[in-house]
């Protein structure tokens, strides 16, 4: 596996996202099957394995990560985040989302800082989370705050690297300014672009970039007809029947070059977003041993130029219905 770097932290171009391993996530899955996802994609390679205190009720998907360590720790770089999962007793703001629920609730108060980790610590059963972020900014903290609350855990070495999720080009410098952060994860993909300015701003600073949904909660794998009844995507905009079906239609011509290459959609997006800045890396999350190997090979492709323009013409004509995730 290839291996870029985030701010001084080498991980593989291509890791794995583990939110999809919990019930109420993709649907209902078991956690042998969970099991087996995560052992497949270390043994590909996806060695960057990126979980949340709030995947899943009372850090389950933690634990579950937690558990495919054990004996392999050394081989793995852990992410984790904090922040959406609220001590019971503890206030919290309102983060606007695209979802029909409209919300999620953030506590970011540097008091609960160290206490989100080291309870992430025990979930995952480790000594040091190498790569610890904020999830969400919250909205009634200044982000020096947090990202202050943040630095104390590197210094006293129960976190090695600080990362920023889902926030601004301006939070993310006053972050830096505060403590050194390595790497900002926001969603990017063929079907949701990043924002100019937080690359930028990631460049200037010598931030990596940490793709989250890069193949588009499943939609880039070019698979996606119908979902099922507890499937999380239901609430969102872009998968409403009406929308999934056209943004199917106007899909085609990529999923066309896609079989024109000789590539999987799924592997086409991922190649793509490697070739948009040297510092990105990927971490798509699936269920299926076969898919994870499929997504880890796409990390050895080469696009050429021409390539490039036939999917950037390609992608002119995917006008995405139904708004945003966020």
């Amino acid at each position: 596996m290839r291996t870029r770097e985030l701010g001084g932290l080498r991980v593989p171009a291509i890791g794995f996202g583990a939110m999809v391993l919990s019930p109420g996530v993709y649907g209902d899955i078991d956690d042998d099957r969970a099991d087996k996802a995560i052992r497949a994609a270390l043994d590909a390679g996806a060695t960057h394995v990126d979980t949340s205190d709030a995947y899943g009720a009372d850090g389950h998907n933690e634990r579950l990560v937690g558990r495919a360590l054990r004996g392999r720790r050394e081989e793995v770089v852990v992410a984790t985040k904090f922040g959406l999962a609220v001590p019971e007793g503890e206030s919290a703001r309102a983060f606007p989302v695209g979802y029909s629920f409209g919300e999620l609730r953030v506590n970011g108060e540097a008091r609960l800082v160290r206490r989100y980790a080291e309870r992430s610590l025990a979930n995952l059963g480790i000594d040091a989370i190498d790569l610890y972020y904020a999830h969400y900014p919250d909205p009634g903290v200044p982000i020096e705050e947090t990202a202050g609350a943040m630095g104390e855990l590197v210094r006293d070495g129960l976190v090695r690297h600080l990362g920023l999720s889902n926030v601004t080009a301006e939070q993310l410098r006053r972050a830096h300014a505060v403590h050194p952060i390595a790497a900002v994860q926001s969603e990017w993909s063929m079907w949701r672009p990043i924002d100019a300015g937080l690359l930028a701003a990631a460049r200037e600073l010598g931030v990596g970039i940490v793709a989250w949904s890069p193949l588009g909660n499943g939609f880039l794998t070019g698979s996606v007809r119908a979902l099922g009844e507890d499937d999380f995507r239901r609430h969102a905009p872009r998968f409403s029947a009406e929308n999934l079906a056209a943004n199917n239609d106007r899909y085609a011509p990529v999923r066309d070059l896609a079989v024109d290459l000789g590539v999987t959609p799924a592997q086409l997006a991922l190649a793509w977003l490697l070739h948009q800045d040297e510092h990105v890396v990927a971490i798509p999350g699936s269920r299926t041993p076969a898919h994870i190997e499929e997504n880890v090979a796409a990390a050895g492709f080469t696009l050429h130029a021409d390539t490039l323009s036939r999917i950037d013409e390609a992608l002119a004509g995917f006008e995405v219905t139904g708004g945003t995730l966020l």
